[in-house]
C-alpha cells in the first residue's frame, strides 16, 4: 500500500511538498475545476473548512483539466479565481491530471484503494447516459472527494455531487477522532 502522505505534490505557488505536511489532520482531497457546473461547491467547501479547521481539518484542492476542459487556467489564474470568487483559504495545489495515462501518482494511489464511493450512482448514470465511458474505480468527474483520516489512510470516497453539507460526508468527518 502506498503512503499517500509521502507522494510528492506541488502547491499552486510552486512550492514542492507532500501531504505529510498535514499529517495528523483529517483531510478532504478534492479534484476541482473553475468552469464546471459543480464549481459552486467551492462555497460549501470553504464554509466547511472554516467551521472545522481549528479542530485539525484541511481541504486539499487539486485542479484538474480532465473533464471537458473545465479547468483551463494557469495555477495563478485558478488561485485568483478561487480567492476572488469564493474567498477560498484552504490549500490549492498545482494543476494535475486525475485520470488516464497522465494520472498523477496521488490519484493513482487514491483510486487503487477499493473504498466504495458514497453517493455513487445518479451522476455516474447521467454521464453514462451522455455516452461517457466511466470505468469502475476511476474518477468520475470534477469535485470527487476522498476523506483521509489522521492516520493517513482513506476513510471514505464521495461522488462529485455529494456536497460539503451532505450528512453522509459530515457523519464520516465526525467519525474521525479529535485532534490530540
Amino acid at each position: 500500500m502506498t503512503d499517500i502522505l509521502a507522494i510528492p505534490v506541488k502547491l499552486a505557488d510552486g512550492r514542492n511538498t507532500t501531504l505529510a505536511e498535514y499529517r495528523g489532520k483529517v483531510m478532504l482531497v478534492v479534484n476541482v475545476a473553475s468552469k464546471c457546473g459543480l464549481t459552486t461547491q467551492y462555497e460549501g467547501l470553504e464554509k466547511l473548512y472554516e467551521q472545522k479547521r481549528d479542530r485539525g481539518f484541511v481541504i486539499a484542492a487539486f485542479p484538474a483539466n480532465d473533464f471537458m476542459g473545465q479547468e483551463p487556467g494557469s495555477d495563478t489564474e485558478i488561485v485568483e479565481f478561487c480567492q476572488l470568487t469564493y474567498d477560498v483559504k484552504f490549500p490549492i495545489f498545482s494543476k494535475i491530471s486525475v485520470k488516464g495515462d497522465a494520472k498523477h501518482p496521488l490519484y493513482k494511489a487514491l483510486t487503487a484503494d477499493p473504498v466504495p464511493t458514497t453517493g455513487d450512482g445518479p451522476m455516474k448514470a447521467r454521464l453514462r447516459g451522455r455516452g461517457m465511458d466511466i470505468k469502475d474505480g476511476e474518477i468520475v468527474w470534477n469535485f470527487e472527494k476522498f476523506l483521509i483520516g489522521r492516520d493517513g489512510r482513506i476513510k471514505a470516497r464521495f461522488a462529485p455531487d455529494v456536497t460539503a453539507d451532505d450528512n453522509r460526508l459530515l457523519e464520516a468527518l465526525d467519525r474521525e477522532p479529535s485532534e490530540r
